[in-house]
């Protein structure tokens, strides 16, 4: 059993190895980098995270949404003070660890999580269109026959693969099949080694060769902040999906602290800072990766690729690599979510909506961000709208409330709405027993309440205040004075 698990990791290490390179690549490529930086980080970065981080079976390395941040960067001011800011990057995320942060995303809602793994489904198979043309043209004619006949085919291979047998991962026989067949029958396509050669030798320590200064401080702290937030989010995202495939429980610190120490090691030998891969990260899952084996072979290997073997890996077609991943973008997409968009909340499925629009079109924390702003809002607003109250006249002519729900800023003016000071008896009684206060808005609302009972020279009482509350209103009252 232990030989078979070994073997599933090996194999489906070696596969998402394959479908590391271009991505790595192409990042570099994005941000204005040597291709060599983007497959050093993905080394070094998916080796250290999956030997030491808090989630086997999922991968890390240079990812596309870190790439966009930096471009600006690497622009401006050149590769050292980038390989500065993956240093300072990789400390923030280290210290997110440490400070036990990791717990802060099951604060993100599953209609987020839904439009995020939809989104980047999409981000994915878009960027796989670059592909597709020639500099800045599309291709036409032959060349472009070519390419979508051996996409189709890769496509069909992993789709097909599984019913004949599952001993090895449908995308590796996909990738090597497609490139044995390209090579043997000569057929003319783009290879791995048109878009970079990947030969090189072992990176080597250096640590960035830049003024150390405030002013250099000044330069690189926003991008570092930036990158570890996007990159924190991501891997903390990937993680919960992958938890949610494996039936297994990851431990988001440790995953926070392994990812920002992986950066420091990136940054110092020269690599583009990283973060989990969903699309990686599903590839090795769905090719039977679950330890850490897995991940550390997909390291290793970027590595050997890199030091030996570059002359074959440059003759893979690119179209292989394509197809694995438009079917990598169709197993990620949630299917499931378009089913029960007429079963859930309309405001749930605006979530899902927003999150998967503004992640193809912005980023990935932006569209996180937004999407636990309108989920929050959403909360409140509901929230705010299930207070109500039961009114009773009492036997000795006073009268009593009985408040239910919870009382915070949203729902302060509905609470105060239920009163009648002017009409009211002299005698009031308020029945804090099914009523929460959260927050120093519904400390206001009740001290509001009493001065308008006051003004009309009516006493109101106030019954049942949770330990909590009687703390809370001590403390305003302590703060007035």
């Amino acid at each position: 059993m232990k030989s078979k698990r070994l073997r599933a990791d090996v194999l489906a290490g070696l596969t998402t190895s394959f479908a590391l390179l271009p991505e790595c690549i192409a990042f570099a490529l994005v941000a204005h980098l040597n291709p060599l930086m983007g497959l050093y980080g993905a080394f070094v970065i998916c080796t250290l995270t999956a030997l030491f981080g808090g989630r086997p079976g999922m991968v890390s390395g240079a990812a596309g949404s870190m790439a966009v941040v930096i471009v600006a960067l690497v622009v401006q001011h050149g590769v050292q003070y980038l390989l500065a800011t993956v240093l300072l990057g990789g400390l923030i995320m280290l210290a997110f660890g440490l400070l036990r942060l990791g717990k802060l995303v099951r604060m993100v809602p599953h209609p987020v999580m839904l439009g995020f793994v939809n989104g980047l489904a999409i981000v994915i198979a878009l960027a796989q269109l670059e592909h597709f043309k020639s500099g800045e043209t599309w291709l036409s004619g032959d060349p472009l026959y070519m390419m979508i006949g051996l996409v189709a085919l890769t496509m069909a291979i992993v789709y097909l693969m599984p019913r004949l047998t599952r001993a090895v991962p449908p995308a590796l026989v996909a990738i090597l099949g497609v490139g044995v067949a390209v090579y043997l029958l000569g057929l003319p396509t783009r290879t791995l080694g048109d878009m970079a050669h990947i030969a090189g030798g072992l990176p080597s320590f250096a640590l960035p060769d830049i003024p150390w200064s405030l002013e250099t401080l000044r330069i690189i702290v926003p991008y570092a902040i930036l990158m570890a937030m996007v990159g924190l989010l991501e891997t903390l995202l990937t993680l919960n999906l992958t938890d949610e495939i494996t039936e297994s429980r990851g431990y988001p610190d440790r995953e926070c602290v392994a990812l920002g120490a992986a950066n420091i090691v990136s940054g110092v030998f020269g690599g583009m800072g990283g973060c989990a891969m969903i699309g990686q990260t599903m590839i090795n899952l769905s090719s039977g990766g679950r330890g850490r084996l897995s991940g550390a072979v997909a390291g290793g290997m970027i590595l050997l690729f890199i030091l030996f073997l570059s002359p074959l890996i440059e003759r893979i077609p690119l179209a292989a690599l394509v197809g694995v991943m438009f079917v990598v973008s169709q197993q990620t997409f949630a299917w499931a979510s378009l089913r029960v968009l007429n079963k859930v909340p309309l405001n749930d499925v605006l979530v899902i909506l927003a999150v998967t629009v503004i992640t193809v079109f912005t980023d990935l924390a932006v569209a996180v961000m937004c999407g636990i702003i309108i989920a929050a809002l959403n909360f409140a607003w509901q929230q705010a709208r299930e207070l109500y109250a039961d009114s009773y006249q009492e036997s000795d002519g006073s009268k009593l409330y009985r408040l239910h729900g919870t009382l915070f800023f949203a729902s302060t003016t509905p609470f105060l709405n239920q009163f009648d000071p002017a009409n009211d008896p002299a005698q009031v009684t308020l029945d804090c027993r099914h009523l929460s206060f959260v927050d120093y808005s519904a400390i206001a609302a009740l001290k509001t309440l009493r001065e308008r009972y006051a003004k009309a020279g009516k006493q109101l009482r106030v019954l049942h205040l949770s330990e909590r509350c009687k703390k809370l209103l001590k403390r305003a009252s302590e703060h007035h004075d």
